[in-house]
């Protein structure tokens, strides 16, 4: 496998010289966003059936939050050679890989008969998942120009959320009608079918960059540059900051509004898609805000800066979805969170774009990615606990509200003034 080759932009060429044109490059931008989308159907279907397969299993809370725990380990784990191998290989062959084993380790939870099993499909789901991320945004630094990459990330970005609004809606009553195991099959198959799209729609993408001695680095990303560089750890810490919130919302409101408001399995769905249906309007507002700063002559420093506190303070009254008199309120109070997690995460993953040297994009997404899925192990494993003895959402929720902040003082003391790599 060869890895792809740039493409100069210093004359001003248009889109026929980009090898591709718009419409390729937004064909691009709707594989990447359907297999996202599909990467958290996958994941968030063990969330929803948790009363079912706690019945067929005999699990605790405590043994529920392991078995998510296990999920964020394996990824973080893969997630060391991740950025390497999407670096090495390039997007269109890692992240063809990644999809198609995992779309087969999500069918293969239908054939597990002992928790062992189970646990064993979801690692395999977990390694090849953890690709997801960095191809993603390595794609949309590759293969999308400056003035398009904001949206374009804030586009692939609502699809989590999207994937997030339907698992609750459909799979619920689907496995009541046809069993869980049936629901894991059907989630799995469709990433099969997205693989032959794939497969035809990239075959003439071409890079298009302002630094083609950056891009024909590919491979060549050190340990020793990554670590050294202060971007690398503005990511890193601002992804630890904020994924905790993302994995302990993704894994555990199922079981907050079931516990809260005493909601069945056929019918818990609907408050958490309403959730979802806030978080995908904070992806998408978020690709706009920055562009819209910019025009207004903002630098691409106060830009950034200020779509983050504004989604950081967004953020702050989550709390009191505890104490909300219905699921709705509850759902609406959270679904803002989300919205803020979401501007935010947008805005990080933009900023690496930008800052960061093409050819290490991949492999400092991976770094904070890896970051992020400990902290949300950490998180998982709290509230289990949490649960478990008796204190309730109350201190996950506490956490949640002042971590945008905290990953907003991060980037600012480590990067005090945010310059476009190609600057």
């Amino acid at each position: 496998m060869t890895t792809e080759q740039a493409v100069p932009l210093d004359s001003g060429p248009s889109d026929d010289d980009f090898g591709t044109g718009k419409s390729l490059r937004y064909g691009l931008i709707a594989l990447i966003f359907f297999a996202t989308a599909l990467n958290y159907v996958d994941r968030q279907v063990l969330a929803l059936l948790k009363p079912m397969l706690e019945s067929e299993f005999g699990w605790s809370d405590q043994q529920f939050a392991h078995l998510g725990s296990s999920f964020q380990i394996s990824a973080a784990v893969a997630l060391l050679g991740v950025g390497w191998f999407v670096d090495r290989f390039g997007v269109r062959f890692a992240y063809g890989v990644a999809v198609a084993v995992w779309s087969i380790a999500g069918m293969g939870h239908a054939i597990a008969m002992t928790v062992q099993q189970f646990v064993a499909a979801r690692v395999t789901l977990a390694v090849a998942e953890s690709v997801n991320t960095p191809a993603a945004i390595k794609a949309a630094a590759t293969y999308l120009p400056l003035k398009e990459r904001s949206l374009g990330i804030g586009l692939i970005n609502t699809a989590p959320n999207i994937g997030a609004i339907l698992t609750p809606l459909l799979i619920p009553p689907f496995a009541l009608a046809f069993g869980w195991k049936a629901a894991f099959l059907v989630t799995g198959g469709l990433g099969l079918i997205w693989l032959g799209f794939w497969i035809v729609g990239t075959r003439k993408l071409k890079p298009v960059t302002t630094n083609v001695k950056s891009m024909n680095a590919v491979g060549s990303v050190r340990w020793s540059e990554l670590l050294s560089d202060r971007r690398t750890w503005a990511v890193i810490g601002a992804k630890a900051l904020t994924d905790l919130v993302w994995w302990f919302m993704l894994f555990w409101m199922p079981d907050f509004f079931a516990r809260q408001f005493g909601m069945a399995q056929g019918t818990l769905g609907y408050p958490v898609a309403l959730i979802y249906v806030l978080a995908a309007i904070g992806a998408i507002s978020s690709g706009a805000l920055f562009p819209i700063l910019l025009s207004k002559g903002f630098s691409v420093n106060r830009a950034r800066k200020v779509s983050m506190f504004l989604f950081a303070l967004m953020i702050l009254p989550a709390p009191l979805a505890i104490y909300a008199g219905n699921p709705w309120t509850a759902a609406l109070l959270i679904g803002m969170a989300l919205f803020a997690h979401q501007g935010f995460s947008t805005n990080i993953f933009g900023m690496t774009a930008d800052i960061v040297p093409t050819a290490r994009v991949a492999s400092v997404i991976a770094l904070g990615a890896i970051a992020g899925n400990l902290s949300g192990t950490a998180m998982i494993e709290f509230a289990g606990w949490s649960l478990s003895s008796g204190v309730g959402y109350w201190p996950m929720f506490a956490i949640c509200a002042v971590a945008y902040l905290a990953a907003l003082a991060w980037i600012h003391l480590l990067v005090p003034t945010l310059k476009p790599v190609a600057q």
